[in-house]
């Protein structure tokens, strides 16, 4: 009995895990693209992978096909996550993601976003689709043509929301008090 058991609990475990990073395979049309913020294709230029919380792989834009974004744009992914894509600095992708802040996305693994292969053999993305890389490309430069990337600004956007620093947020009170009893003062003085 406690053989069958095991025999069973191991089966179901393994098929389990045999099919935990499987995606439905989807086919390369409008409706696909319109899923997607941002689509472009790019380099890996450097990767910071952390412990906990999201990794970050920052891409140069070579083509961008939808969206809005400056020639480095960074992307989040969980790196203890099971079922992730293995990026390594060097490599071109064809990233299809969606904004999480302005200036980042989410890559999920689900999505369309695949890896240049110099030898087609090592495509898995194409033995199950059917599409090379190039056709791919060629795809989405004709269907959604080629976008201009955002230009550099002074005004960036890492630089909003910052909280302040103990000493400003001292001043900050200490302003806000002065002007409640200055506004309570000019009151009483109104109504007398």
């Amino acid at each position: 009995m406690i053989q069958k058991v095991t025999i069973i609990f191991i089966f179901l475990l393994i098929s389990k895990l045999s099919f935990a990073c499987q995606c439905p395979i989807t086919a390369l049309n409008d409706a696909e693209t319109n899923k997607y913020d941002l689509i472009f294709k790019g380099k890996i230029v450097s990767l910071s992978l952390k412990e906990t919380g999201n990794s970050e792989a920052m891409f140069e834009i070579s083509e961008l096909y939808k969206g809005n974004s400056r020639k480095q744009f960074k992307i989040l992914f969980n790196n203890e996550d099971p079922c992730k894509l293995d990026l390594m600095t060097g490599e071109e992708w064809i990233i299809y993601t969606n904004y999480k802040q302005i200036d980042n996305a989410q890559l999920d693994f689900c999505s369309r976003s695949r890896k240049f292969f110099k030898n087609l053999k090592e495509d898995f993305f194409y033995v199950t689709t059917g599409v090379t890389y190039d056709e791919e490309v060629r795809y989405l430069q004709t269907k959604l043509g080629l976008h201009k990337l955002v230009k550099d600004d002074m005004n960036k956007v890492e630089n909003r929301n910052q909280l302040p620093t103990k000493n400003q947020f001292i001043w900050i009170l200490l302003g806000s008090l002065v002007g409640i009893i200055v506004f309570y003062w000019l009151i009483k003085k109104l109504l007398k």
